[in-house]
């Protein structure tokens, strides 16, 4: 039972109650990223997902030429038709990468796009990419104590700084799909579960420095899932098996340090319909913090399927 009229309880000590409706908080898209000239050539290293399809996009937009490594058996096909140089590159081809970034002249790029990287735990997986010795070096000697996803990027995107290449924030490019401070749809927060978005975003605030997950579920003022390796998607589904379609509020952000130039927090239409298939009702983002696939599809979905957007 979680009566709408309970009373909220304290939150998190250090914490003030925070005021989600507010819409004047500072938003911290553009902190610590700065846009390359015109002309200069940016490159694209694009996994899978539509974020490399925007980004490209918002490159082009921003009158520079582009120069894409697609990560083979990973990107859209669509992609090669908007670059003005494409070369498809293994995964584990890391020197491949910097060569062909090298020969185009880029100085600066974007690593964007998802990987399966849940794959990484089956024995020997990483051989089956075929290595190369840079690549080979970077996963035995460098990672060796540490193969967090948050980690095997910053350390890929400091070998591709030795090289000269500069990885620059992902939202450099689209802050127009960016989480903003305040309620985004139309769609109000259900009065049963206000109280669970006060008791949850402190908690999850802290929770997410840890660096071992970007996504909560919370209903009546109690966590009922933690993201992991699984995904997004995964918990979603294990939020809806244990609420058995009670309504519970979804929040998504990354840590306050958190390395911007890979893995940003994501959510599309599809998380969207994931949510609402589960009884999920709010979904809380970090404001500047979560790149919306694409933000006015999203917005669009929750408001047909009756699903609240915040942005804290």
């Amino acid at each position: 039972m979680c009566p709408s009229d309970a009373p909220n309880p304290p939150t998190p000590t250090g914490h003030q109650s925070p005021d989600w409706q507010a819409s004047s908080l500072p938003r911290a898209a553009g902190e610590g990223s700065c846009s390359p000239s015109a002309n200069q050539p940016i490159g694209l290293i694009a996994g899978n997902g539509t974020l490399p399809l925007l980004v490209a996009d918002g490159i082009l937009h921003a009158g520079n030429q582009l120069c894409c490594i697609g990560l083979a058996d990973q990107y859209d096909r669509t992609l090669p038709a908007r670059c003005s140089h494409f070369q498809q590159v293994g995964i584990a081809r890391l020197g491949k990468w910097i060569r062909s970034l090298r020969k185009w002249n880029v100085t600066t790029a974007v690593m964007v796009g998802g990987v399966e990287h849940h794959r990484k735990y089956r024995r020997f997986q990483f051989l089956h990419y075929l290595p190369d010795l840079r690549a080979a070096r970077l996963w035995y000697r460098t990672l060796s104590r540490d193969r967090r996803t948050g980690t095997m990027l910053t350390a890929l995107a400091d070998e591709l700084q030795r090289n000269g290449i500069t990885l620059i924030d992902n939202r450099t490019y689209i802050p127009d799909h960016l989480a903003t401070p305040g309620l985004m749809t139309q769609t109000q927060p259900p009065a049963g579960v206000t109280a669970d978005i006060d008791f949850g975003w402190p908690l999850f605030n802290d929770a997410v420095q840890l660096g071992i997950g970007q996504s909560m579920a919370v209903r009546c003022r109690d966590v009922i899932a933690f993201e992991a390796s699984e995904g997004t998607d995964a918990m979603i589904a294990r939020a809806g098996d244990l609420c058995s379609r009670r309504p519970w509020v979804f929040f998504k952000t990354c840590s306050i340090d958190h390395d911007m130039r890979a893995d940003v927090p994501t959510i599309g239409v599809q998380t969207i319909q994931n949510i609402h298939e589960a009884g999920g009702k709010v979904i809380v983002l970090g404001s500047g913090r979560v790149i919306m696939l694409d933000k006015p599809d999203v917005l669009r979905a929750a408001e047909q399927l009756g699903i609240a957007i915040l942005g804290m």
